[in-house]
């Protein structure tokens, strides 16, 4: 009952948003404020929001002055990015593997919201890690935004059912070959109102990485590691952190 090997491909599109239309905004402010207080280049600095989806922490790097660029893969998400204040023309379309950028463009870096670790062997996230140490000049700063693979793992509900947007939602998760896989089930409504036998169905899979192992990654590829956060307010990182997140310098 694995993912496929892509599934990001087909979740993160029109459904994906119809089911999670608004994430939380001040929650974006809150992860920007951390980078502009841990790893902010100078103003006017060149940043790369990496997995930016529909926009939420671009627009806020924009507003504060950065010359930001936002990349993702989903042409869903980047179209409603795009029709966020001052985003259009700062979008990109393309795979974090292999990022379509110059060595040094960017002077600092930012991959918010977990969206690391999502592909099916440990060689494709080392890809992802090259990349962006290739990208970042020497000296340009960093900030990686995951999750606390242990608290995870101790806290994952293992099924929920819910009603969401006129339709029923069956999440499934459960832990397999060091990822935490979701089954995510959605039933529409029939024309009589019943729910319908066969659901859509997708899948997220996300590598558990252990706050060590994750560091050690990041530092074998030229990305030093100078704090580590629990959550977006800055808090020290601990056992009890649901968050880790990673600032630092490439070499």
């Amino acid at each position: 009952m694995s993912a496929p090997a892509e599934w990001f491909r087909d979740w993160f599109g029109e459904t994906y948003l119809s089911l999670y239309p608004h994430r939380d905004e001040a929650e974006a402010e809150a992860g920007v404020r951390l980078f502009q207080r841990e790893a902010a280049p100078e103003p006017g600095g060149r940043v790369l929001d990496l997995a930016c989806g529909y926009g939420r922490h671009l627009e806020k790097l924009l507003a504060a002055g950065y010359r930001s660029v936002g990349l993702d893969l989903s042409a869903r998400l980047l179209r409603d990015a795009a029709k966020r204040p001052g985003v259009a023309g700062s979008l990109v379309r393309g795979d974090m593997r292999y990022l379509p950028f110059r060595d040094g463009t960017f002077d600092a870096l930012v991959n918010f919201f977990t969206s690391f670790g999502y592909f099916a062997s440990e060689d494709e996230d080392r890809l992802v890690v090259r990349e962006m140490r290739r990208v970042v000049r020497p000296g340009g700063m960093f900030l990686l935004d995951y999750m606390n693979a242990p608290w995870v793992m101790a806290n994952l509900e293992a099924e929920t059912d819910v009603e969401t947007d006129g339709r029923r939602v069956r999440q499934r998760r459960w832990i397999e070959t060091g990822h935490v896989i979701k089954r995510i089930e959605i039933f529409p409504r029939g024309r009589d109102g019943a729910v319908e036998d066969a659901p859509q169905v997708f899948h997220e899979r996300v590598r558990l990485y252990e706050p060590d192992e994750l560091g050690a990654l990041l530092e074998r590829h030229g990305l030093e590691v100078s704090a580590r956060f629990g959550d977006y307010g800055g808090a020290p990182f601990g056992s009890d952190s649901s968050r880790l997140l990673i600032a630092g310098v490439a070499a």
